[in-house]
């Protein structure tokens, strides 16, 4: 006919037209849901990470910020004194010490600090005796080893709560302290040659590090078992029986339900039986 027509007759054109613009804006739409899933997930995922840090503390306390200088000496007096039986890459050595991975800073000021570490030899029981380093040094080792094992930190700040919180920590402590450390804290013998150490020299750290890493036979608790408030509460008892004084005059260590009257006159009978046989003999 000499021209092309614009539409044709069939409409052919303008369906093939329809359906690829169609096709276009579903891609799109398609992409634009895919986009929208992925920022939706990461924002899901920010949100519980953020969260997990702000709430599940690996101490439960006041953590720890050590500079690299620390670190670094802290690196220095491993080396020189826990290498030969825990390993260069803190992976412990068969027969001589066990590995340091996910420990914590907080198990180490324990064992460092209370002179169980360095260990002397090997046996069942670790005992406390005086310490190979000081302060500053105990926290230059938990450093390093916190930096680069991982796991509870030595917590810091205040561990103590008031006194209103004496009778909660007496409690807690009962239920959950005393049935191996004795309801005041002396102490008791095990199985198997262990010994639950007596609590008269544990400082506020040693005795809440000691809950977070559960030295020897001890178990760990953990926030599910009890809350830092819960652990500050039986450190601020157990330093409470520490510095307590006896009513009615010197005490007798509290061994138990046993009147002082009672065991000075026992004493006194039996001083006096051991003078009247010896002066008898002299005789």
């Amino acid at each position: 006919m000499g021209f092309t027509p614009a539409v044709s007759a069939t409409g052919a054109t303008e369906t093939v037209a329809s359906a690829t613009s169609k096709k276009s804006r579903q891609g799109r739409k398609t992409w634009r849901k895919r986009i929208t899933s992925v920022l939706v997930l990461g924002a899901a995922l920010g949100a519980m990470g953020g969260a997990y840090a702000m709430f599940a503390t690996s101490s439960g306390a006041d953590g720890t910020s050590s500079s690299q200088a620390d670190i670094d000496a802290g690196q220095q007096l491993f080396e020189s004194s826990c290498i030969t039986c825990h390993g260069a890459n803190l992976q412990g050595i068969k027969d001589r010490g066990p590995s340091l991975a996910g420990v914590g800073g907080a198990a180490v000021y324990f064992q460092v600090s209370t002179g169980r570490m360095p260990a002397s030899g090997q046996g069942a029981e670790n005992l406390r005796k005086t310490a190979k380093f000081d302060e500053q040094q105990t926290e230059q080792l938990a450093a390093f080893v916190q930096s680069i094992a991982g796991g509870p930190e030595v917590p810091q700040g205040n561990l103590l709560l008031g006194d209103d919180k004496l009778a909660e920590g007496g409690e807690l402590f009962r239920l959950n302290c005393a049935s191996c450390h004795g309801s005041t804290g002396k102490g008791a013998p095990l199985s198997a040659g262990a010994v639950a150490p007596g609590l008269n020299e544990a400082t506020d750290r040693q005795i809440y590090t000691a809950m977070l890493t559960g030295p020897e036979n001890m178990p760990v608790f953990g926030d599910n078992q009890l809350t830092p408030d819960q652990k500050k509460a039986i450190v601020t008892y157990v330093r409470s029986l520490q510095t307590a004084k006896d009513p009615g005059g010197s005490g007798i260590d509290r061994i138990g339900p046993v009147s002082e009257g009672l065991v000075l006159w026992v004493a006194g009978v039996g001083a006096l039986v051991i003078a009247v046989l010896w002066i008898g003999a002299k005789s």
